[in-house]
């Protein structure tokens, strides 16, 4: 609890936009079409508390807390916030927090950003054992990208790792989103400068290759061992045939455009609430981007299971890393890359700068603050202890079954 009484942990809403529920809520899709998806599709354990957290996300279900002007009296509710990462409404505070440190980190180079994409046709294979296939798609990447740099340049290289596993429509699309300084460090241990003039990274079509054969060759190992090699075979060829796609962007800029470009893509969920429009008996419609029409919004439908199946596809495994540093951006290089650093020594006169002082900074939203007179201060008068355990709320018979 901070000094003024109003509680500002992770568990509250912190700005106007958390603060303010929408419409149409991923939540109210799954409170009315979550038993028929059930019932109908059998998800796992994991997937049903992950539903259910959502579902049950600043409502009394979770407790929360009575708070007070002491100003001009009014009360306030709030309810505590599931925390889960799917979740559409826990993400914003994350996101910014997370953004503020990576520009406290960054290093005084430009940035290129690379696009890992797989075929369609191992879609099928990532959905036998999502996690073995997405940490394959992790490790591959990096191997890539640290052979091209010793390759190239002599030094071993950097990235930050974003997995993203959704299309438009809710459609499975694993890729992985890399953000490459243009900075090695040497065999000698001294940082060297990579990149063609700083405009060019590597050849996409030699990336594209290498990322392939290494891929299939892990995929194959994978399919061997749970004995389905012979049932994916032809699959694995197909692939091998067809070109494969690596997009490599120009260098980005400093570490504001940095920053503000990596807060689009780390704490991203498959769809945001304020694009879900309508909700009825007949489905569920959303607004998505077609890139094939000049990326031009566009609304479309789904039948509300439909929608949860999608939904549930992007669900990531049980403790599984979607954001992950590599090479000299990782914790082992500290030291060697502190000269390319942007921030200074910290002053340590200076008081260290709490959670709720940095959001306050960051969004410039005091959640502290009366939001009746403007005024006074909202204090706590009363804890609102949880209704009951969150789990067998929706689904107590199903979930004893798949436990």
């Amino acid at each position: 609890m901070s000094a003024a009484g109003c509680p500002q942990s992770a568990g509250y809403a912190i700005s106007n936009q958390i603060m303010e529920r929408t419409e149409n809520e991923v939540a109210q899709i799954i409170k009315r079409f979550g038993a028929a998806f059930v019932a109908q599709c059998h998800p796992n354990t994991f997937t049903l508390r992950t539903l259910d957290a959502l579902q049950q996300c600043r409502t009394p279900t979770y407790g929360g807390h009575r708070d007070t002007c002491d100003s001009c009296g009014k009360e306030r509710f709030s309810y505590n916030s599931c925390g889960n990462r799917h979740c559409p409404k826990c993400q914003i505070s994350k996101q910014l927090l997370w953004a503020d440190d990576r520009m406290n980190d960054a290093l005084r180079v430009k940035y290129f950003h690379v696009v890992f994409t797989v075929p369609d046709l191992l879609h099928e294979i990532c959905l036998l054992d999502s996690k073995a296939f997405y940490s394959a798609l992790f490790a591959c990447v990096w191997d890539t990208l640290r052979t091209f740099g010793y390759s190239h340049y002599g030094a071993e290289t950097g990235a930050i790792c974003l997995l993203h596993t959704w299309g438009k429509q809710l459609s499975l699309h694993p890729h992985i989103h890399c953000l490459v300084p243009a900075a090695g460090l040497t065999l000698q241990g001294k940082l060297k400068p990579i990149g063609n003039e700083g405009k060019y990274l590597y050849s996409v079509l030699q990336l594209s290759a290498t990322f392939r054969g290494k891929l299939l060759q892990k995929l194959k190992l994978q399919l061997k061992k749970s004995s389905q090699l012979a049932q994916y075979q032809q699959t694995i060829d197909q692939c091998y045939a067809k070109p494969w796609v690596v997009h490599c962007e120009a260098p980005l800029g400093n570490a504001q455009q940095i920053v503000k470009y990596l807060g689009q893509y780390t704490h991203r969920v498959a769809i945001s609430n304020k694009h879900i429009t309508h909700i009825d008996t007949s489905g569920v419609t959303f607004l998505y981007k077609d890139y094939k029409d000049e990326a031009n919004v566009k609304p479309t439908t789904l039948e509300g299971v439909e929608f949860l199946r999608r939904f549930c596809m992007h669900i990531l495994p049980h403790r599984f890393v979607k954001i992950r540093y590599y090479g000299i951006l990782g914790s082992k290089y500290k030291k060697e890359v502190q000269p390319l650093k942007n921030n200074q020594k910290p002053d340590l006169t200076k008081p260290l700068e709490t959670r709720p002082e940095r959001i306050i900074r960051l969004t410039g939203f005091d959640a502290c603050k009366c939001p009746f007179c403007k005024i006074g201060i909202m204090r706590t008068v009363e804890e609102l202890p949880k209704i009951r355990s969150p789990i067998n709320v929706l689904y107590p018979n199903i979930l004893k079954i798949n436990s």
